[in-house]
């Protein structure tokens, strides 16, 4: 936990940029029957019924000290779409970073043989040598602040029908467009000292590197 903070209290650096990372299933439905238009004095009405179009995940990025966030939409979240995130973030996101601080969930998935298994070694040295993960602890998801971008993102784009993937796409892309332009930041004061203070008797410090 206390790696985990630290990390967050140090200050921004363009060179070694924050990010964390997280990922959601979601559900695309799509209406049976037509909705009723809004017109004066009523709300848009729409049937109870609806059409399921399967689930897909998103991989949230979000470098909250800039104001940066990042969603992948992909059809699975197995080792192999994690280790395709990862390259995206070094080579598309932040091509000029010498490295970059991950803070992610400790799944079976998010691992350097994930990156092995994907691209063979070679490139996943590549890879791993801009990468340094920070895991939180177990029970501790709560300390990612992408889990928080996440929830934003549910909130303002994703309580409502999307029945396919490009529509899906299409939203998420509007809203992160928007997110970024306002450059919103998550603003972390939990520190150090109130872990102590709150979990003096549970928590363990840790880091990969």
């Amino acid at each position: 936990m206390e790696a985990v903070l630290k990390l967050y209290a140090q200050p921004f650096d363009p060179k070694r940029p924050l990010v964390c990372f997280d990922e959601k299933m979601t559900q695309l439905l799509g209406d049976v029957r037509e909705p009723l238009p809004l017109m004066p004095n009523r709300s848009r009405r729409q049937d109870y019924e609806y059409r399921r179009g399967g689930t897909r995940n998103l991989f949230m990025f979000v470098e909250s000290k800039a104001g940066k966030r990042a969603v992948l939409v992909t059809q699975r979240r197995g080792k192999s779409e994690f280790a395709q995130a990862m390259r995206y973030l070094v080579d598309t996101l932040y091509p000029a970073a010498e490295v970059i601080d991950v803070v992610l969930d400790n799944l079976n998935t998010h691992t350097y043989l994930a990156l092995v298994e994907t691209f063979g070694k070679s490139e996943a040295d590549r890879l791993a040598a801009r990468l340094c993960f920070h895991y939180t602890p177990p029970h501790g998801s709560w300390l990612n602040m992408a889990e928080i971008e996440l929830s934003i993102l549910s909130r303002q784009c994703l309580k409502r029908r999307l029945p396919d993937e490009w529509t899906l796409g299409l939203e998420i892309i509007a809203w992160e467009n928007r997110r970024n332009q306002q450059q919103a930041k998550i603003h972390w004061r939990f520190s150090v000292e109130d872990a102590r203070r709150v979990f003096r008797d549970h928590y363990h410090a840790f880091s990969s590197c």
